[in-house]
C-alpha cells in the first residue's frame, strides 16, 4: 500500500476555535466528525483532517490516500476557511505546498453533440480520456467565453483555486461522466436541457460545435455505490449517473430504480447484468419521486443494502433526514445528494448542503 499524502497548514485567524467549530459543523453532513474540546477530526472516504486551534492559529493536518483525494480534501477545506473566517492567512508545508497547475485539470476538444431525448443532449469530448476512466463519477466542465483564447484556473500557494476573471472568466458546471470509451479516445457527458435563457450549461450543449475547446476538472465525488441490493432514485439530472451505476453492477445484484422525468419521451433504456426493477415517474402527473422513495421498504440492518439518491435540493434534504432520523439507515450505506437547487445557479448548489 502506498504511503499516504500528508500536509499541514498554519492558519492565522482571529478566533481559531470558532473556525474549527464551524468547519466541523459543516462537514458533519458529509463525513464522520469527532471532537475533543475545541479540536476536531473529520474522517471521510477521501481522507482525514485534524483541526487543532491555539492562540491566534488553527493548525490543520490532512492525510489522504491519493492525489485525487488530496486535491478534493484540501481545496474543499480551504474554500470553507475563506468562507467562515475574515482574511485568513494560510501557510502550507508537506505535500503539494507549492503553487502551480491544478493536478486534475485536462483540456479537451468537442467532437460531437447529439440529442439523446428531447431534453437530454450528449456532448462527446476527446483528449486524455484515460485520466477519467477511474475515480469518481463527476467532473467539472469549464466553458470559456466564445471568441477568446481559453484561460484556465491555477492553484495558489494557499491551496485555493484562482479563477480567470473579467473577459476571460469561464463558466463551471458539474456533470456526470456518462461513458469513457478508451478504444475511441472519447468521453460522453449527458446534459439536461432546461427551459429559459439563464442556463449556461444547457445553452452551451445546444450550441456547441465540434472543435470547441473546454476544460475538465476531476474525476471526483460520487463513487459507485457498494452492496448487492440497491435502491437508486433521482430525477433526470441523476439519470446519467444511474445509467452508469447499473451498467457496473454484477450479475446477481438487485436494484430498484426510481427515475422522475418530464414525460414518457424522456425515458431511456438501462442496461445491466444485474436484476433491475425500473419505474419511470412522469412529472406531467406531478412531482412523485419523494413519495415513491418513502414508499419503499428499507431494512436498516441489511449489510448488502445501499440507498443512492440524487435530485433537487428540497427532496434530497427531506429524504436524507428521513433515512437517518426516521428509518435509522446507516450513514455508510447511503448517498443522498442535491444535484441542483431551484432558483440557484449550478455553482451555488453546494451552499445548500
Amino acid at each position: 500500500m502506498a504511503e499516504p499524502l500528508v500536509a499541514e497548514a498554519r492558519i492565522v485567524v482571529a478566533d481559531p476555535a470558532a473556525l474549527a467549530g464551524r468547519l466541523c459543523d459543516h462537514f458533519a453532513e458529509h463525513a464522520s466528525v469527532s471532537r475533543d474540546g475545541a479540536s476536531g477530526r473529520i474522517d471521510s472516504v477521501y481522507g482525514r483532517a485534524d483541526l487543532m486551534p491555539a492562540d491566534g492559529v488553527l493548525r490543520l493536518r490532512i492525510e489522504c490516500p491519493s492525489e485525487q483525494a488530496f486535491f478534493l480534501v484540501r481545496t474543499s477545506l480551504v474554500e470553507h476557511v475563506f468562507e467562515f473566517a475574515a482574511e485568513p492567512r494560510i501557510t502550507w508545508t508537506g505535500h503539494g505546498a507549492e503553487a502551480g497547475t491544478v493536478p486534475y485539470f485536462r483540456e479537451m476538444t468537442v467532437v460531437a453533440a447529439t440529442a439523446v431525448t428531447p431534453r437530454m443532449r450528449r456532448v462527446t469530448l476527446a483528449g486524455d480520456v484515460g485520466h477519467f476512466a477511474g475515480g469518481g463519477l463527476h467532473v467539472r466542465l469549464l466553458m470559456p467565453p466564445a471568441g477568446r483564447p481559453a484561460r484556465w484556473p491555477v492553484l495558489s500557494a494557499e491551496g485555493r483555486l484562482t479563477w480567470p476573471a473579467g473577459d476571460d472568466a469561464v463558466v463551471a458546471r458539474v456533470y456526470t461522466v456518462r461513458r469513457v470509451d478508451l478504444a475511441r479516445g472519447t468521453l460522453d457527458l449527458d446534459i439536461v436541457i432546461h427551459d429559459g435563457t439563464d442556463t449556461p450549461g444547457s445553452t452551451w450543449a445546444r450550441q456547441v460545435q465540434p472543435g470547441a475547446v473546454v476544460g475538465l476538472m476531476g474525476p471526483g465525488g460520487g463513487d459507485l455505490p457498494p452492496g448487492r441490493r440497491l435502491l437508486l432514485a433521482g430525477d433526470e439530472t441523476a439519470l446519467p449517473a444511474i445509467a452508469r451505476i447499473v451498467e457496473a453492477l454484477p450479475a446477481g445484484a438487485q436494484a430498484t430504480v426510481l427515475i422522475e422525468v418530464a414525460d414518457a419521451a424522456e425515458e431511456q433504456p438501462l442496461h445491466s447484468a444485474a436484476e433491475l426493477d425500473v419505474r419511470w415517474l412522469h412529472r406531467d402527473a406531478g412531482d412523485r419521486l419523494e413519495a415513491a422513495v418513502r414508499g419503499q421498504v428499507l431494512p436498516p440492518d441489511d449489510p448488502e443494502g445501499f440507498v443512492w439518491i440524487a435530485c433537487e435540493h428540497a427532496p434530497a434534504r427531506s429524504l436524507r433526514n428521513w433515512l437517518r432520523r426516521e428509518i435509522g439507515f446507516a450513514r455508510e450505506r447511503q448517498t443522498v445528494a442535491a444535484y441542483w437547487r431551484r432558483g440557484a445557479s449550478g455553482d451555488q448548489v453546494a451552499e445548500a448542503e
